[in-house]
């Protein structure tokens, strides 16, 4: 599964692009406020794999916590918990989990904490069409590689008009590849427990401790 979709849908950052859309520039502003603006988030999602040639299609739930460069999300049955400098990957199936630092300076680890800061560099991007989706108005903004071999086609992203928040992206691949991200629940400032980012060990005596220096 492809890392941009599992972990895509967290936070937005606007720098700089190739090309500028104006309308497209000023609501992606507008979402990268409001998503800043939020102590925390919670999202639970739909994602989808479809590729009629190789006869897949692929549908799962997760849900993801992020409070500023930290986050739970949990997606086919493991959990990652980053508690802002170690990620953790807890995978009951396998009894095992594995401990890692941050690696900042790999770019092509897309995690939650940088949600579609992914397009900040790369992407031309400009405002496409509106559907109505059971009575909300989503605008898509559809954003295009400039590399000429990048394995992605082209990407929208969803925005609900009223809300300005995310509802959805999606991912045409050159090989046919269709991948679905779609936001079922949006909620900003909940409760949350001091310990929801921290691995406790002593829960996991059983499993198998894979520590990646």
């Amino acid at each position: 599964m492809k890392k941009l979709i599992v972990i895509a849908f967290i936070t937005l950052g606007i720098t700089s692009f190739a090309q500028r859309d104006a309308k497209a520039e000023e609501l992606l502003t507008e979402v990268s406020a409001k998503i800043k603006s939020y102590k925390n988030i919670s999202l639970d999602f739909k994602y989808e794999l479809n590729n009629a040639s190789e006869d897949i299609n692929q549908e799962t739930r997760g849900d993801v916590i992020i409070e500023g460069e930290k986050y739970k999300l949990n997606i086919l049955g493991v959990t990652r918990i980053f508690d802002g400098k170690t990620l953790y990957t807890i995978s009951p199936e396998d009894e095992e989990v594995t401990i890692s630092s941050d690696n900042r300076e790999d770019e092509s680890t897309i995690t939650p904490s940088k949600m579609l800061s992914f397009y900040e560099d790369g992407y031309t991007y400009k405002m496409d069409i509106i559907q109505n989706v059971n009575g909300r108005r989503i605008q898509y903004i559809k954003l295009n590689p400039i590399d000429a071999n990048a394995e992605m086609l082209f990407i929208l992203l969803g925005i609900d008009a009223t809300t300005k928040h995310i509802y959805n992206l999606i991912e045409v691949g050159r090989d046919g590849t269709k991948t679905v991200l779609t936001v079922n629940s949006f909620k900003t400032d909940e409760p949350i427990s001091k310990t929801l980012f921290t691995f406790d060990e002593s829960k996991y005596s059983d499993y198998f401790i894979n520590k990646i220096d």
